[in-house]
C-alpha cells in the first residue's frame, strides 16, 4: 500500500453544527422501500458527527423522490437531486458530490447492501492521510455474501481481475461502490471523469494524475432486502468501454467505444442467424439479409439499454426511434450486404464475407444515431 501523505484532521462536529463534516451521496433508481431504514441507519452509525444524505434519485416511476422529500420535511439532513432526462450512476454520484459544502464525501448504494457503521473508519482512515477509503470485500474480514447469485458473482469477479491489471495501485476491489474522499480531491478529479457507467471508483483512480493513497477497509456485503439489483451484463458492457476509455486517454469518445462493442455484438447476432439460416435451406443472400435484419434490431435494443442508457427510448418514443435507426441505417445495411455479397462471391467464404459487411456500417450507424435516434433532449 502506498504511504498515505498527511493532511489536515478531519474534525468531529456536533450534528447540529453546519456545515457538514460528511456528505452521505446515494444515487438511486427505485429504491423507495429502502430510503427511510437507510436515514435511520445513518442516524445510528454517524452519532456526534455533523452529516447530510444526499439522493441523487433518477426520477424513479416508484416514488423515490417523494419518500426523500417526506423525510427531508423534518429533517435538514436529508436532501433529495431528482434527475430528469438524466441516467447513470456516475453522473448521479458526480452531481450528488459536488452539490456538497462538506470535508468528506462518501458513495454508497441504496439498496442497504452496504455497511454504514464504517463511515466512521473510513474518515480515520482520511484523517491519518490516505486520499481515498474503500469499503473492501475482497481484504480480510470481508465478503461477497450479498452477490445475488453465481452468475452475478461472476460477473463482478471478472470485473474485478481485469481491473486490477490496469491501475496504477493496488486496490483489491476497485468494483465497490462504497469508499469515501476528500470532497477539494473529488472536485480536482471531476472533470477528469468520464460520467458514464456504473464503476465510478474504478473512474477515479484511474483519472488520478499521481497514484491515491488508498486504506481498505473489510466490508461485509449484506443481501438486499428490497427492490432489483442492477448488476447486470449490461454493466459489464459499460464497464469494458470505461476501461478502453482510459486506455486511449479519452481520444475516442466512451459513447462510441460502447456504440462499437454493441457492433461486435451485433455482427455475432447476423453470424448466428446466417448459420441458422443455412441450416434451414436459406441461400446466402436471404440468409445474409435476414442477418442484418436481426442485426439491426439487436443493435438498437442494446445501444437503447447500454449506450444511450441515459437517454433511453421508452413507449411510444421506443418504436418511433426504432423504425428511425431502421431507415437511416438502411445505407449501412445495403453497403453491408453488397460488400458481403462481393466478397462471398469472390470465395471469401460466409463468415468473412458477412463480417466485413458488417463492420462497414459501425462509423456511420453511431453519426446518425447520435444525430437523430438519440439526440439530446
Amino acid at each position: 500500500m502506498d504511504q498515505p501523505t498527511p493532511h489536515p484532521p478531519v474534525a468531529p462536529q456536533a450534528t447540529s453544527a453546519l456545515p457538514a463534516a460528511l456528505t452521505v451521496v446515494v444515487p438511486c433508481y427505485n429504491e423507495r422501500l429502502n430510503v427511510a431504514p437507510l436515514v435511520e441507519r445513518l442516524h445510528r452509525a454517524l452519532t456526534g458527527l455533523a452529516w447530510e444524505v444526499v439522493f441523487v434519485d433518477d426520477n424513479s416511476p416508484d416514488g423515490t423522490a417523494e419518500a426523500v422529500r417526506g423525510l427531508a420535511r423534518t429533517d435538514p439532513r436529508v436532501r433529495c437531486l431528482r434527475r430528469i432526462g438524466r441516467r447513470g450512476l456516475a453522473s448521479a454520484v458526480i452531481e450528488g458530490a459536488l452539490s456538497s459544502s462538506a470535508d468528506c464525501v462518501a458513495v454508497m448504494d441504496g439498496d442497504l447492501q452496504h455497511d454504514e457503521t464504517l463511515l466512521p473508519a473510513m474518515m480515520r482512515a482520511l484523517r491519518d492521510g490516505h486520499d481515498l477509503a474503500v469499503g473492501s470485500r475482497h481484504v480480510t474480514g470481508g465478503d461477497t455474501a450479498g452477490l445475488a447469485g453465481a452468475w452475478r458473482e461472476r460477473l463482478s469477479s471478472l470485473g474485478t481481475r481485469v481491473a486490477r491489471l490496469l491501475l496504477p495501485v493496488a486496490l483489491s476491489d476497485p468494483m465497490s461502490g462504497f469508499f469515501m474522499l476528500r470532497r477539494p480531491l473529488f472536485e480536482r478529479l471531476a472533470p477528469r471523469l468520464t460520467g458514464q457507467g456504473f464503476k465510478i471508483l474504478l473512474d477515479l483512480v484511474l483519472s488520478a494524475p499521481a497514484p491515491l493513497a488508498i486504506a481498505e477497509i473489510p466490508m461485509h456485503f449484506a443481501p438486499r432486502r428490497a427492490g432489483r439489483s442492477k448488476l447486470d451484463v449490461l454493466v459489464l458492457v459499460q464497464f469494458a468501454g470505461l476501461l478502453l476509455d482510459k486506455l486511449l486517454h479519452g481520444l475516442v469518445p466512451l459513447r462510441f467505444i460502447a456504440f462499437a462493442l454493441v457492433g461486435a455484438i451485433g455482427v455475432l447476432v447476423n453470424l448466428a442467424v446466417l448459420t441458422a439460416g443455412y441450416h434451414v435451406g436459406l441461400n446466402f443472400d436471404q440468409a445474409q439479409i435476414a442477418g442484418t435484419i436481426a442485426a439491426m434490431v439487436a443493435n438498437f435494443e442494446l445501444n437503447n439499454a447500454i449506450t444511450y442508457r441515459d437517454q433511453r427510448l421508452r413507449g411510444a418514443a421506443l418504436w418511433r426511434g426504432l423504425a428511425l435507426f431502421m431507415v437511416v441505417c438502411g445505407l449501412g445495411a445495403i453497403a453491408n450486404i453488397g460488400i458481403a455479397l462481393t466478397l462471398y462471391r469472390a470465395h471469401s467464404g460466409w463468415t468473412p464475407a458477412s463480417a466485413a459487411g458488417a463492420a462497414v456500417g459501425v462509423v456511420w450507424n453511431y453519426a446518425v444515431s447520435a444525430t437523430l435516434v438519440w439526440r439530446a433532449r
